[in-house]
């Protein structure tokens, strides 16, 4: 008899969607024969697509609500697709109002009102993510959490020109955050004296920064823009450590096996969403543009020895 097909919702953003790579995998190990259809939004859906954890991916997950075409036409994807179970990992009012979309009557795994499978402890929120969702899992009947492979998200990298050894910078963050940033001239400061040679990374809007930076320090790479998720990974995992803010592109360089330094401030706390993966230490000062160069050498030291 064939699995009913699988729902799984993650809408984003990206350190969210890279803290959900194991539970992906869970899933996929959990519900081998099924037809596991990914729900997420447009900014993930390729990076999704790529890896081995879904069928199908559907990128219109975040419909205006002002917007009723939308809304109704993705309510009428979801109900012909008719899936036997829904494992909402977003977990927000947004997602747990889609079990309406999909139809009462499916499996739900998450905190939707009459959710057949709830994650209901009173606690959840003072998880960590990744723990919160492995602890949602279990309560759906998963046991088996084999650990990603990302081998699967490689890139070539011969277009950059790269030197053999080099350092990842990461001095972006939201825009709307500001105290998720430390400094830029701490982060040109460091590159100054990087054992290695520093490329920053960063999206189009953080172009003029990192240009900045690369103007300060002779030998460092200006890489804003220019790279995609698949980059990312992929120059991780030649890089001998990286220093970055609390921000998507530090949760995926984590993920790839890169060392890893992440700064944290005082607008999100590392015990809920930390970084995650081989080689990671968070160093927090609040405020963030309170941290000296020191305290991030000594850290970066221990870490990876990069000398």
């Amino acid at each position: 008899m064939t699995e009913p097909a699988i729902l799984v919702i993650r809408l984003g953003a990206l350190g969210d969607f890279v803290q959900s790579f194991g539970p992906f995998a869970a899933i996929r190990a959990h519900h081998p024969g099924a037809r596991i259809v990914l729900l997420t939004t447009p900014p993930f859906a390729e990076l999704a697509r790529r890896s081995p954890w879904f069928d199908e991916v559907w990128s219109e997950g975040r419909p205006a609500w002002h917007d009723p075409r939308a809304v109704l036409g993705l309510r009428r994807r979801l109900r012909q697709a008719r899936f036997g179970r829904v494992y909402d990992l977003q977990t927000s009012g947004r997602s747990s109002r889609y079990r309406w979309l999909v139809g009462l009557g499916v499996e739900w795994s998450g905190v939707a009102r009459g959710a057949s499978h709830p994650h209901d402890n009173p606690d959840r929120n003072r998880l960590h993510t990744i723990e919160r969702q492995r602890e949602q899992l279990q309560a759906a009947g998963i046991t088996r959490f084999p650990a990603p492979d990302l081998g699967w998200l490689a890139a070539d990298l011969s277009a950059f020109d790269l030197p053999e050894r080099f350092a990842l910078l990461v001095p972006g963050a939201s825009p709307q955050r500001p105290g998720k940033r430390w400094p830029e001239g701490r982060f040109a400061a460091f590159a100054a004296e990087s054992p290695v040679p520093c490329l920053v990374l960063g999206g189009k809007a953080e172009a003029e920064m990192a240009a900045r930076i690369v103007a300060a320090v002779p030998g460092a790479v200006n890489l804003a823009g220019r790279t995609g998720f698949a980059e990312i990974a992929a120059l991780a995992r030649r890089a001998r450590f990286a220093l970055g803010n609390d921000t998507g592109p530090t949760h995926l360089i984590a993920a790839a096996g890169c060392p890893t330094l992440a700064l944290f401030g005082g607008d999100s706390d590392p015990a809920l969403c930390a970084p995650r993966g081989p080689s990671v230490a968070v160093l927090r000062h609040v405020p963030l543009a309170g941290l000296g160069l020191e305290a991030v050498r000594a850290a970066l030291a221990g870490l990876s020895a990069p000398a």
